[in-house]
């Protein structure tokens, strides 16, 4: 299976590459054409097709022969989450624990509420501030540099995205034995297309910094709230304020600002390549998708550990299928005991994943979206100036001012939204008084 894939990826990418390297894009050190990315990610999407299509095959299978009603046997409640589900939709207001019901509704400090939003803000600020320099470590620079011999580059984006969903798997996994959660309603195999998405926007993000500074990937990230709200009137129907269209402008114009700044006669890693931003606005496309599917499967009833669980058990199966399908998981594997500066960097970027998702859960659950919102704000600034700080990525006058418009504009959106979650709260309060009186 691995050679044939590699036969056909090689005839899809060959052509492409020709004119990429005639580009200029050959200055970014591919060793082979088969280090391009276009062809490392045709063979990823094929290799997760051979996991895709036999089970896509498999639910049609067992929807056309109506074993909800007709199966039987020992595989019967195993086929039947998957396929079917446990329950049908409920509330949105279901979705947390009683545990977490409880805790909100206990009457606590304002020095207790303090200390709390210290250390969310402090835990949140530490594992993707970590996560993001030491992505940048293991993507732009060389193991085993001696004075004598060069050192060789990590270049498996894939094996990466394995390493941080094996270990979320786990401790969303335990998350969920240990503590009391919701019965789970949503068929397992919904979780899949979540999944997929999410895989692909995180090989992207790792692969685009071989193409893009982190700087203008983090100014990127900072503006996908433009396709996420596309994607939220496609997927979702969703409207939207007259306020968020003009802050989704600012941001473009802000992004364009800083974009238009770069020059490309800078330190090789400050360049932005054609290539970078095609592989970025993959990224922004499957990213948004992924949010605006589980913001739609959150209307069953599930907590937000269990969508983790769901999404990280899929991304878990589709990653490790490809690497071995490819035979890149051993090849990594053997990078790692080569190079154990590189084992501690994978295992940290793994740690500092997992634990950021459960800070993100646990604020918003204490403080909601808002204040989370002002938090990973502010970390994207911060990982900006320590990008620069510490990879020496320089940003001009224009450049910088194009970032403080971007941060304005997202500030504004919180502002806004804040505002106008206020004044629904007040009308209803005003209409429930009416309706007693």
């Amino acid at each position: 299976m691995s050679s044939f894939l590699w036969r056909v990826c090689s005839g899809l990418v060959l052509v492409m590459l020709l004119p990429a390297q005639a580009a200029g894009e050959d200055s970014l050190s591919l060793n082979t054409w088969t280090d391009f990315w276009l062809f490392r990610f045709i063979l990823n999407v094929l290799g997760y097709a051979t996991i895709i299509v036999p089970g896509y095959l498999l639910i049609k299978y067992f929807k056309s022969i109506n074993y909800l009603e007709t199966g039987r046997g020992i595989c019967f409640p195993l086929i039947k989450s998957c396929v079917f589900g446990g329950e049908a939709k409920s509330s949105l207001l279901e979705e947390v624990p009683t545990a977490s019901k409880t805790e909100a509704t206990e009457p606590s400090s304002t020095a207790r509420q303090a200390c709390k939003l210290l250390f969310c803000t402090a835990g949140l600020q530490a594992s993707y501030l970590t996560w993001g320099i030491l992505q940048e470590r293991v993507m732009t620079r060389t193991y085993g540099a001696t004075s004598t011999e060069e050192g060789e580059k990590f270049k498996d984006s894939q094996f990466l995205v394995f390493m941080n969903r094996i270990l979320a798997l786990t401790v969303s996994g335990l998350y969920c034995v240990l503590t009391k959660q919701p019965r789970h309603g949503a068929p397992m195999y919904k979780y899949s297309f979540a999944s997929l998405s999410n895989i692909l926007s995180s090989w992207c993000q790792y692969e685009a910094l071989k193409y893009i500074s982190f700087p203008t990937q983090v100014l990127a990230k900072a503006s996908k709230v433009i396709p996420v709200m596309l994607m939220g009137k496609v997927i979702s129907r969703k409207s939207y304020e007259y306020w968020e269209y003009f802050t989704a402008v600012l941001i473009s114009v802000g992004v364009s600002m800083f974009l238009l700044s770069s020059s490309t006669h800078k330190h090789p890693s400050t360049v932005t390549t054609f290539s970078g931003v095609i592989i970025l606005g993959g990224y922004i496309l499957f990213d948004s998708f992924t949010s605006n599917w589980q913001d739609n499967l959150f209307k069953y009833k599930m907590s937000s550990v269990q969508m983790m669980f769901g999404v990280n058990l899929f991304s878990c199966l589709f990653t490790v299928g490809s690497l071995l399908e490819q035979g890149a998981l051993f090849d990594s594997l053997g990078f790692m005991s080569r190079h154990s500066e590189f084992a501690f960097h994978a295992v940290l970027l793994s740690v500092c994943s997992a634990c950021g998702q459960l800070f993100i859960f646990y604020t918003i659950s204490q403080f909601g979206a808002a204040v989370f919102t002002i938090i990973m704000t502010l970390r994207q600034a911060i990982a900006i100036l320590l990008s620069c700080f510490l990879y020496g990525h320089a940003i001009t006058m224009v450049g910088g001012l194009g970032v403080a418009v971007v941060f304005l504009a997202l500030f504004l959106r919180v502002y806004a939204r804040s505002r106008m979650k206020k004044r629904s709260k007040k009308a209803a309060q005003s209409q429930a008084l009416v309706q007693k009186v």
